[in-house]
């Protein structure tokens, strides 16, 4: 069988009648090129099946066509939809994604950072784990691009794209509030800037709305990623021996409220009549669960879409003169584990 010969970038611009430069400038997403143009170019290679020669490339561009991501956890839902929506943001245009994982550890996720960079990789993404800001500060001075995601890191300057923490905290603990529930409490996760600007919002709420916010109502949990599930069942449990039990909590996240779910049913209690629960994420299993968990949306996927769009876009610009924050809006989507007057929707 005869080997069909490779495509090359002289080939695609031959056939659509236009310059290499003009395909190549297509594929880099450089804003020169007009959308028409990029569409056109970008159809035809996917009918070619076109295969780049990265070591060409890389030396006529002095890129690698590649996007680091480093993130807690391998396992968390939440940035497993991010990675999705990145790839597929970054698939089209010609760019690959190198995952690590820093398992929680700062030092960890200096090391996985370091062989990213290694790599040459043209920008970063990182859910960081960092509790001060040098070493992002360092990365930042050599020249590399960096995107946080998710999480800030206090007296950082740096790109970012998350969602509003407090407007979480704020969501949740109305809701609970709006179904009935007037001893809410909160199962708050780990020193990072989600876990604490959730609780924040809980506890203005919770004054804004004259009802008392006890700091025996909030009890924390030591992850929220790996063994989340644990923690959020440990902390239920803590919650269920006050004298007076909470009707409604909010979970840092949806893993801890899984866990928490468990220690409630456990107890022999009702879910959502006796205690009514709220997470965070909207995890793709949430609607299946044994009680389907209501949760605030955090549109995952959109976050991991505005990051890669954010990174490459610095990419070609090779120098910006400020630092973007970008903020996805959240919802609650309303399941069965709070419905305690028995109506299920949606709502911002």
């Amino acid at each position: 069988m005869t080997r069909r010969p490779p495509v090359r970038l002289k080939d695609i611009a031959k056939d659509l009648n236009l310059s290499v430069v003009t395909v190549s400038r297509a594929l880099q997403n450089r804003r020169d090129i007009s959308d028409e143009t990029r569409e056109r170019v970008l159809a035809r290679i996917r009918e070619l099946d076109y295969q780049p020669n990265f070591a060409a490339r890389t030396l006529a561009t002095g890129r690698t066509f590649s996007i680091g991501l480093v993130v807690p956890s391998f396992l968390h839902p939440f940035f497993a939809e991010v990675a999705k929506g990145i790839v597929e943001t970054i698939r089209p245009r010609g760019y690959g994604l190198l995952i690590a994982c820093s398992n929680e550890d700062v030092e960890l996720e200096k090391r996985e950072t370091e062989h990213l960079l290694a790599r040459q990789v043209d920008a970063l993404i990182l859910a960081s784990v960092q509790q001060s800001p040098e070493f992002i500060q360092e990365i930042q001075s050599r020249g590399s691009i960096c995107v946080l995601i998710d999480r800030t890191i206090p007296g950082l300057r740096a790109n970012h794209v998350g969602t509003d923490d407090r407007e979480i905290g704020r969501i949740a603990t109305l809701h609970l509030f709006d179904q009935g529930c007037r001893r809410i409490a909160h199962i708050r996760g780990p020193e990072v800037s989600t876990a604490l600007g959730r609780m924040a919002g809980y506890r203005e709420t919770l004054s804004g709305l004259g009802l008392p916010g006890l700091h025996e109502m909030v009890a924390p949990v030591v992850t929220g990623d790996s063994g989340a599930e644990e923690c959020g069942h440990r902390a239920m449990l803590e919650l269920l021996r006050l004298r007076l039990r909470p009707d409604g909590v909010f979970a840092f996240n949806d893993a801890v409220a899984v866990g928490a779910m468990r220690a409630i049913l456990e107890a022999g209690l009702r879910i959502p009549n006796d205690i009514a629960v709220v997470g965070c994420g909207n995890g793709r299993w949430d609607h299946i669960l044994r009680v389907p968990l209501s949760s605030i949306d955090q549109c995952a996927a959109k976050i991991g879409e505005l990051a890669a769009k954010m990174a490459m876009k610095l990419v070609v610009e090779e120098a910006s003169p400020s630092f973007r924050d970008s903020l996805v809006p959240v919802k609650l989507v309303m399941r069965e584990s709070s419905a305690r007057l028995g109506v299920v929707s949606s709502c911002a």
